[in-house]
């Protein structure tokens, strides 16, 4: 069998209104790695998230291209040491050519209150089923962000909000938040997804208020292990800055076995990635809704479309082939 493989580089426009942690993402950049061997075809998606992931995308690039070199030689994917985005891309381009990637995927998505908390309530209150929103929160004042937890819940009966802080705060602004949540609303937060800066700041505030944790970033750190502990509920697992497929399964085996939801999450993959992400939570962690609706914060799509998404899509053969072997 032959085998060959393509790497081509891709830039999509952002809405204006995409805020990273301190600065304004403007264009979305990355990689679509395409595999073959014979007549299988394969794709992934390498794209680091700036301010999150520790590479470059020209880093993920020049390793990339590599791996792939090794590949296309008859090697096997040497993925242990690779950067993450490279290696999730690189292990998805492989589990796809291998026929790996179940077809079916889990499109029902935890709405994301991007902007008017009022457009949120009436996409959830039409939303069949269980009813889970996002919401970040520790941009604002922790104050608001209580009043806006608390509105919700307020107002849609069984609602499950999923909070994201990304360690935003230090413990006495979270007890603030806590604050304006009411005792009986607080069971209306499905999970806060890493109050507090630190792991042991976050566990002693799910003490203290009652409300459940998830852990995001601390899934990422060196040496964590996955274990049941008082107030986690869920770890939210984001395959482009994780790293190989292999690995998010090995997260989500270990979760199951701790009695903890696993969640698979975008980390605004292009409409190609976000697919494979679908698919893979559906796969993976059945009966548990994802964190992809990330669409929305694009203005253009790529190669595969998103389900139910008007926005203009560009095809692989509109871009430039970056590298090919």
């Amino acid at each position: 069998m032959m085998r060959s493989a393509k790497l081509y580089q891709y830039q999509l426009p952002m809405d204006s209104g995409v805020i990273l942690r301190t600065q304004r993402l403007v264009n979305r950049e990355g990689w679509i790695v395409e595999l073959q061997d014979g007549d299988r075809t394969g794709y992934g998606e390498i794209a680091p998230l700036p301010e999150f992931s520790q590479e470059t995308a020209e880093q993920a690039g020049e390793q990339a291209k590599a791996l792939l070199t090794q590949w296309v030689a008859g090697e096997a994917l040497a993925l242990d040491n690779a950067l993450p985005s490279v290696a999730f891309g690189l292990s998805m381009a492989e589990l796809e050519l291998q026929g790996g990637l179940p077809q079916a995927g889990n499109y029902t998505v935890a709405p994301l209150c991007a902007g008017d908390p009022d457009d949120l309530v009436i996409a959830l209150n039409n939303m069949p089923g269980e009813k889970v929103a996002k919401i970040k929160v520790g941009m604002y004042e922790a104050v608001r962000d209580g009043m806006v937890a608390n509105m919700f819940i307020d107002s849609i009966a069984g609602i499950r909000l999923r909070l994201d802080a990304n360690r935003q705060w230090t413990p006495l602004k979270a007890q603030q938040f806590a604050k304006y949540v009411k005792p009986e609303n607080r069971g209306g937060i499905a999970f806060l997804e890493e109050p507090c800066q630190t792991p042991a700041d976050s566990l002693a505030f799910a003490q203290e208020t009652g409300i459940n944790i998830a852990w995001d970033e601390t899934v990422r750190d060196e040496g964590f292990e996955v274990k049941a502990e008082p107030g986690v509920v869920a770890i939210v697992i984001k395959p482009t800055l994780v790293g190989s497929v292999q690995r998010c399964m090995e997260l989500v085996k270990q979760a199951h076995e701790q009695g903890l939801t696993a969640v698979i999450s975008s980390s605004m993959e292009t409409s190609l990635g976000l697919n494979q992400l679908a698919r893979f939570a559906e796969w993976q962690t059945p009966g548990v809704i994802p964190g992809l609706d990330t669409m929305q914060l694009f203005l253009s799509q790529l190669e595969t479309p998103w389900p139910q998404c008007e926005l203009p899509l560009k095809t692989l053969a509109e871009l430039d082939v970056a590298w090919s072997k």
